[in-house]
C-alpha cells in the first residue's frame, strides 16, 4: 500500500502518512537497458586486429579527418583498415585508399612486441611513398 493511515480506533478522524520510499525499479530497468546497448556497441568500435600497444604520455591529434590506419601485429604480419595485406603492395594500396591525397592522415598501430626493423621499414615504405603525416599510436597511461 502507498501509505498508512493512523487515528484513533473509531472515532473516523484518520491521518494520512506519506510513503517514504522511492521506487528503483524504472531506474533499475533503464540502467539494463543502457548496459545491454553498450555491451552491444562497443565491440563493433574497436579494432579486430589485436595488438598490444606501448604506451605515451603525448597529447592525441587532431582529428580533421578519418585516418587510414595500418596495424602490425606480433608475428609482423602488416593490416591496412583490418585487411591483411604484403609489406610490397602497402604504399599502393595506401595510394588507391587514399585518392593519392599526399595529406591523408596514416596511423601506424605496432604490436610491443614486433620487431623494431619491421616497424621501421613500414614507416619507410609509407614516407618513400610520398605521404607526409604519418603518426605512431601509442596507448595512454592507466588504459
Amino acid at each position: 500500500m502507498a501509505g498508512g493511515l493512523i487515528g484513533p480506533g473509531g472515532n473516523g478522524r484518520r491521518r494520512y502518512r506519506p510513503m517514504a520510499e522511492i521506487n528503483v525499479t524504472p531506474l533499475v530497468d533503464v540502467m539494463l537497458v543502457l548496459l545491454i546497448i553498450f555491451m552491444v556497441t562497443a565491440p563493433m568500435i574497436t579494432s579486430s586486429v589485436k595488438v598490444n600497444l606501448p604506451q605515451a604520455n603525448a597529447k592525441p591529434a587532431n582529428a580533421d579527418s578519418k585516418p587510414i590506419t595500418v596495424t602490425v601485429d606480433s608475428k609482423g604480419n602488416v593490416y591496412l583498415n583490418n585487411s591483411q595485406i604484403q609489406l610490397s603492395n602497402l604504399v599502393s594500396t595506401l595510394q588507391e585508399a587514399s585518392k593519392n591525397n599526399a595529406d591523408q592522415r596514416i596511423f601506424i598501430r605496432g604490436d610491443k612486441e614486433v620487431n623494431y626493423g619491421v616497424m621501421l621499414q613500414v614507416m619507410a615504405d609509407i614516407v618513400q611513398g610520398g605521404f607526409t603525416k604519418v603518426s605512431l599510436l601509442a596507448q595512454q597511461p592507466g588504459q
